[in-house]
């Protein structure tokens, strides 16, 4: 170990050196990405590793994918351990305010994972990608939007829910028309017909009868997403 690794403590600020790759996938370079040192440790083999949390501006030029990988495995993206003599001490960039509030914006608002619901999950995520996951009526009027975008009206669906009250029963089979409204507690509304009545209904509780259709698809992955959020 060296004296600049020697000196190293708690609350530096460190810079990444060239040619260091991320140690748990090795896909990316991690050179230039900056933090303060939250831990010093050192292993029995003599190698010394240094718990690192990301500042606020290497939070927000992270790459996408990596935050995204570390949620499907379960890791922590604002925090990494390298080896000591993979990094340099330089100047703090930011404040540890800034820093929290980057994990916060970041949380809430870009990369909230869904990717442990598998297909369905990476199509939620696409779908609601930069949503407030906190305002929940933002959500429920993003997938709105897109639902109204991107599905084909007139369709023919099946109440395939149990329902406590209401003139619709499991089993009905009804014609979708369009979307009514979002509602923050049912969800996406939609209009609908059984034989010559006209009702609006929570989509979440409706499955596709045409299970080859494009809506089919998309209108499951929205009752996953409904079941889960």
């Amino acid at each position: 170990m060296n004296n600049s690794e020697t000196s190293l403590k708690i609350g530096d600020s460190v810079r990444v050196k060239p040619d260091v790759l991320d140690p748990d996938t090795e896909a990316f370079s991690l050179e230039g990405w900056q933090g303060r040192i939250l831990d010093i440790r050192s292993q029995e083999d003599g190698v010394t590793i240094i718990d690192i949390e990301w500042d606020s501006i290497t939070l927000r030029e992270m790459p996408a994918s990596s935050i995204e990988a570390c949620e499907e495995e379960g890791l922590d993206w604002t925090e990494m351990g390298l080896y000591s003599h993979d990094v340099e001490v330089t100047t703090a960039r930011d404040t540890e305010e800034d820093v929290k509030h980057a994990q916060k914006q970041i949380e809430q608002v870009s990369y909230k994972s869904y990717r442990w619901l598998g297909d369905a999950g990476k199509r939620i995520q696409q779908i609601l990608f930069g949503v407030d996951h906190e305002n929940e009526m933002a959500v429920m009027k993003r997938w709105g939007a897109y639902l109204e975008a991107h599905l084909n009206f007139p369709f023919d669906a099946e109440v395939d829910e149990w329902q406590e009250r209401g003139p619709l029963r499991s089993g009905d089979r009804v014609s979708v028309k369009k979307i009514s409204l979002v509602d923050d507690f049912y969800g996406v509304i939609v209009a609908l017909r059984l034989g010559r009545r006209k009702y609006d209904f929570p989509l979440c509780d409706l499955a596709v009868i045409d299970k080859q259709s494009a809506n089919a698809q998309l209108i499951q992955d929205y009752r996953v997403w409904f079941a889960n959020r």
